[in-house]
């Protein structure tokens, strides 16, 4: 098992605390290969005999611990949708990240935007897996939604509103605010990671400039807030 893979498994038997933990290594191992075969070619395409047999192990041994494939994939998605979409990390987050003190909106925005690529990096193929998955299959979509409403949301919008009455973000309904902020971050991480993953880019400048979006939309930033040159 490769050593990132066994950080995988770690974290998803930390996730899954308090449900049906793997307790074999037969069991690490069919996890372990339902991670990646579900990651590369969706649910839908993955079988139970193939990821059988790049876990090394007989079909029927899947079966003895999930009832279907389908209780293996929720077995796997159900704890990053519960766990790690909102209370395990958010939590975290929150003490890491949104309890700090920030001066500036853009501070905020900047601190969450390098957390978020290193966080969407660490758990690549676990949340790939979530975001294939959740179009279709209605459980995972409804937990998702309820915990960024819960939580996300509420937090955010308290910060939003924060610095609405600094004057620093315009007036205008905070979800509205976070929705727009959260596309232009993930489009930021998924063309980063997604479609250019190998090129060689600047990633605080590439940040700096996704900030000024979200800050100045498309309009020229008045001269006097232009960045001296060095």
């Amino acid at each position: 098992m490769s050593e990132q893979n066994e950080k995988w498994l770690k974290e998803l038997m930390m996730l899954a605390e308090g449900s049906d933990n793997i307790k074999t290594e037969k069991q690490a191992r069919i996890v372990e290969a339902a991670i990646e075969i579900f990651s590369e070619k969706g649910f839908a395409a993955a079988s139970t005999s193939e990821i059988a047999q790049k876990a090394g192990v007989a079909e029927g041994t899947i079966f003895r611990h999930y009832k279907t494939k389908k209780d293996l994939l929720i077995s796997i998605a159900g704890p990053i949708a519960v766990k790690m979409a909102a209370p395990f990390l958010m939590r975290e987050f929150a003490s890491k990240i949104l309890d700090l003190p920030h001066e500036q909106f853009r501070d905020l925005l900047r601190t969450i935007a390098k957390d978020r690529l290193q966080f969407v990096r660490d758990h690549f193929k676990l949340l790939r897996i979530l975001i294939h998955e959740i179009p279709f299959q209605p459980e995972l979509l409804e937990q998702t939604k309820a915990l960024f409403k819960e939580i996300v949301l509420k937090r955010m919008e308290e910060i939003i509103i924060h610095f609405q009455k600094k004057g620093q973000v315009i007036e205008a309904p905070p979800w509205r605010i976070l929705r727009t902020t959260a596309s232009i971050f993930i489009g930021m991480v998924g063309t980063r990671l997604l479609l250019m993953p190998d090129e060689d880019i600047d990633e605080d400048e590439e940040i700096e400039r996704t900030l000024d979006l979200i800050m100045y939309g498309l309009s020229p930033k008045p001269k006097e807030e232009q960045p001296r040159s060095t």
